[in-house]
C-alpha cells in the first residue's frame, strides 16, 4: 500500500474523476488507515511504498505490476499522467526481492488492475487501459493461460472494477461491464459467478480485497454482502468514498506481494 499523503484529483483520465470535485484529504487519510486496519485484522501483512509529491495516483498500487511466483511484470501506463509512477514501482519491487520484467513491446498494461487470476487462469481486461496483445505475451512469459475480456463500459475501465476472484472457481462480477462474448467466457470458465447489482457496482462492490474467507469492500454494498455471507464468506464494509472520486476503492489501493493467484490461500 502507499499512504495517500499526496492523493488528490489533479487530472481527469476516467469518467469518475473531476477536478471540480476534489477529495477531502483528511477524510481520505482516515479511510485509507481504516482499510489498512481491516486488512491487518483479516490476517494480512502490510508493506508501504513511500508516497511521492506530484504522483497523486501512486496510492493505487494495484496498477504497479502483476506478481506471479516472485516475478513482477511492471505496468506501462496508457496515460502520461501516471507514467511517472513506473520507476518508483520498479525500484520498490526490485528492492523487495522480486524479479522485475518490463511489459512486452509497446503495449499498455496496468498491472493487477487488468490482470486477475481465478485458479490457474489469468483473466485479462483490455481495450480501455491495457492491450490484449500484451496480455498474451505476458502469458507466454509466465507460462500461464490468459483469457482476454473486453471491457465495454468506460466507468469500469479496469478489470478489478467489475471482476473479483474469490477462490479457484468462484468470483464476483458485474455483467454490464462485459460484452456478450466476455460474459460467455466467464460463465464457461468460472463455475460460480456472483452477479453484482448495477447500483452496488457503482459503489465499487467488485473492487474488493480477498484475504482467505474475508472480503473487504467499500461501504454501500449490502446486497453483495448478503450473497457473500450465504456463500460462506465474511464480508467487511469500510467507507472509501474519497477514493471512488478518482475511480478506485479497496482493491485499487492494494497489491498482493505473494501473487494475485494467492488471494484464496
Amino acid at each position: 500500500m502507499c499512504p495517500p499523503d499526496y492523493y488528490g484529483i489533479e487530472y481527469e483520465i476516467n469518467p469518475w474523476m473531476s477536478t471540480e470535485k476534489q477529495a477531502d484529504h483528511a477524510v481520505a487519510l482516515r479511510q485509507w488507515q481504516a482499510l489498512r486496519e481491516c486488512l491487518i485484522e483479516a490476517g494480512a501483512g502490510i508493506s508501504e511504498l513511500p508516497p511521492v509529491s506530484g504522483l497523486p495516483d501512486l496510492v493505487f498500487t494495484a496498477n504497479a505490476a502483476i506478481i506471479y511466483q516472485q516475478k513482477a511484470i511492471l505496468a506501462r501506463f496508457k496515460h502520461e499522467q501516471r507514467q511517472g509512477e513506473e520507476p518508483h514501482f520498479r525500484r520498490w519491487l526490485a528492492n523487495h526481492g522480486l524479479q522485475v520484467f518490463d511489459t512486452p513491446s509497446d503495449f499498455s498494461f496496468e498491472g493487477a488492475g487488468d490482470a486477475l487470476f481465478c485458479g490457474e487462469t489469468l483473466f485479462a481486461g483490455y481495450r480501455l487501459r491495457s492491450d490484449a496483445g500484451g496480455h498474451q505475451q505476458i502469458g507466454e512469459l509466465l507460462g500461464i493461460r490468459v483469457l482476454p475480456l473486453e471491457l465495454v463500459d468506460p466507468y469500469y475501465y479496469h478489470l478489478d472494477t467489475c471482476f473479483c476472484p474469490l477462490v479457484e472457481d468462484e468470483a464476483i462480477y458485474f455483467p454490464g461491464a462485459f460484452d456478450d462474448y466476455g460474459r460467455r467466457v466467464l460463465a464457461e470458465h468460472v463455475s460460480h459467478l456472483i452477479p453484482v447489482d448495477e447500483s452496488e457496482a457503482r459503489s465499487f462492490a467488485c473492487n474488493a480485497v480477498v484475504v482467505g474467507r474475508t472480503v473487504i469492500t467499500n461501504s454501500g454494498c449490502p446486497l453483495l454482502h448478503e450473497q457473500l455471507r450465504q456463500a460462506g464468506y465474511s464480508p467487511i464494509a469500510t467507507p472509501l468514498g474519497e477514493f471512488v472520486k478518482a475511480g478506485g476503492s479497496a482493491k485499487c489501493l492494494t497489491l498482493r506481494l505473494d501473487g494475485e493467484e494467492a488471494a484464496h490461500w
